[in-house]
C-alpha cells in the first residue's frame, strides 16, 4: 500500500525509528523493519517534521521556509512507506511484517551484562594467558592426529559433528545475545556460502547502532571461540587429559581460520566493511564485477558506482580481486572434494550396503549414506531458497534473448 493523492493534508505516523549520522548522511530504520535507508540532511529534516505531527503539505512548506527548496514530500513519504518506515497516513494503517526473532523471550535487560567492557576484556585475556602458558608446555598444543581418538570411525565422526554443532550454536548465541543487548532482535538461521553449509545470525538492525556496538556484535562469536579455545588449552597445560579437548580445539581452530575468508561475508568481513566505511561491500562489488563483465562482452553500460566516494571505490576494487580469487579457489577445491571424496564415499557405501554380510559394516555404510544425502539435500534446499529469484530472472532473460534471435 502507498499513499494516495489525497494524503497531502494527512498526518503521517512513522514507526519507532532509529537513526545515526554517517558521512554527511543519516542512516534511518526501524528495528525489525524491512529496510534501512540513507537520507541526506534535508531528508532527515523532513522526517523530523513528519514525526512532530506535521502533515505532508505542512512539511513541504516548512522545508521550503527553512531551506528554500521545494521538496516533493508526498513522493518522499511514498519511499518511506515502501521501506516499511510508515505506520499510518491519515488514520489509514500500513501493515507491518512481524520480524522473525530467535528466542523472543530473551529481552535486552536479560543480557545487558554481555556488553560490559570488563567481561569483554576477560574474554580476550583467556586465550592470551593460555598461549603464554603454552610457551613453557608446547606439548599441550593439540595435533591433528588427536582427532582420531576412537577406533570406531562412525562414532568418531558423530561425536565430532555433535561437538561442532554445539560450538556453532555457542558462536551464534554470542552474536544473538550481544545484538539483543544492543536492542536488535536478531534471528539465527541456516544458510549457504558457496559450497559451505553455515549457520548465521541476521542482525541487520545493528547498522543503526554505534560503531562500538556494531563491532562488538560482529566480533562476539570469534571472541567466544577464542575464550573456549584458550580455556581448553589452559586445561591441557594444567594436566587435563580429556579426549575431547583436542577435538574442541581443532574444531575451533578450523572455524577461526574460516573467518579469514572475507570474500564469503564472514564475521571479519563485516568488521572490514565497517572499518573501511563501505555501505555494502559485497553487494557493490557484485555490481562492479557485473559491470566489468558487461564491458568485456561489448555491452556499453554506465558505471553503477560512479556516485560513490573515490576511497570507497578503491576498497571495492581491492575486494573485487579477493572475491574473484577466493571464489575461484573455493569452487575448485569444493569440486575436487565432491568428485574425489564425497561421491566416491557415497558410491562405496552403496556398494557395501548391497554386498556386505556384516551387519555392523552395513550399519556404518547406511549411516554414511544418510548423513551425506541429508547434508547435500539441505545445502541444495537452502541454496535454492536464497537464489531462486535470481535464477528465474536469468532464465527469463535467456528465453527472451533466444526468442529475439
Amino acid at each position: 500500500m502507498t499513499p494516495s493523492a489525497n494524503d497531502r493534508e494527512a498526518t503521517v505516523v512513522l514507526r519507532a525509528l532509529e537513526f545515526r549520522r554517517d558521512r554527511g548522511e543519516w542512516i534511518v530504520g526501524a528495528q525489525g523493519g524491512e529496510q534501512i535507508v540513507a537520507l541526506p540532511e534535508i531528508g532527515m529534516a523532513a522526517v523530523r517534521l513528519l514525526a512532530a505531527g506535521n502533515t505532508v503539505e505542512e512539511t513541504r512548506r516548512g522545508l521550503r521556509a527553512d531551506t528554500g527548496r521545494d521538496v516533493d514530500v508526498r513522493a518522499f513519504v511514498e519511499r518511506l512507506a515502501e521501506a516499511g518506515l510508515v505506520a499510518s497516513i491519515g488514520g489509514r494503517r500500513f501493515a507491518a511484517k512481524a520480524p522473525a526473532v530467535s528466542f523472543p523471550r530473551l529481552r535486552p535487560h536479560h543480557v545487558r551484562w554481555v556488553m560490559s567492557p570488563v567481561l569483554q576484556g576477560l574474554t580476550l585475556l583467556v586465550p592470551v594467558v593460555a598461549l603464554l602458558t603454552a610457551l613453557s608446555r608446547p606439548r599441550a598444543l593439540p595435533a591433528w592426529g588427536e582427532l582420531l581418538w576412537s577406533e570406531y570411525g562412525t562414532f568418531t565422526v558423530l561425536v565430532q559433528s555433535t561437538v561442532a554443532v554445539c560450538l556453532i550454536a555457542l558462536h551464534e548465541m554470542a552474536h544473538l545475545m550481544t545484538a539483543r543487548a544492543a536492542g536488535v532482535p536478531g534471528r539465527i538461521r541456516l544458510g549457504t556460502r558457496l559450497q559451505f553449509l553455515v549457520a548465521q545470525t541476521e542482525v541487520s538492525g545493528i547498522w543503526l547502532k554505534s560503531r562500538r556496538e556494531r563491532l562488538t556484535v560482529y566480533l562476539s562469536g570469534i571472541a567466544v571461540d577464542g575464550m573456549v579455545w584458550g580455556g581448553c588449552l589452559l586445561a591441557r597445560c594444567l594436566g587435563a587429559d580429556w579426549a575431547l579437548l583436542p577435538v574442541i580445539m581443532m574444531t575451533l581452530l578450523t572455524a577461526l581460520a574460516s573467518q579469514c575468508l572475507l570474500f564469503m561475508r564472514t564475521d571479519l568481513y563485516f568488521v572490514v566493511q565497517d572499518l573501511t566505511g563501505c555501505r555494502n561491500l559485497y553487494g557493490d562489488t557484485g555490481r562492479r564485477l557485473r559491470h566489468a563483465v558487461a564491458r568485456l562482452c561489448g555491452r556499453s553500460a554506465e558505471d553503477p558506482l560512479r556516485s560513490l566516494p573515490a576511497a570507497e571505490r578503491r576498497w571495492l576494487n581491492v575486494y573485487a580481486l579477493a572475491v574473484v580469487a577466493g571464489t575461484a579457489t573455493c569452487v575448485y577445491l569444493g569440486l575436487r572434494a565432491l568428485t574425489e571424496v564425497t561421491w566416491p564415499l557415497f558410491h562405496r557405501s552403496l556398494g557395501v550396503l548391497s554386498g556386505s554380510a556384516d551387519r555392523w559394516v552395513r550399519l556404518d555404510a547406511l549411516t554414511t549414506v544418510l548423513v551425506l544425502a541429508a547434508l547435500q539435500t539441505l545445502w541444495a534446499r537452502l541454496w535454492w531458497r536464497r537464489h531462486a529469484g535470481r535464477v528465474r530472472r536469468v532464465g527469463r532473460a535467456v528465453r527472451e534473448r533466444l526468442r529475439g534471435s
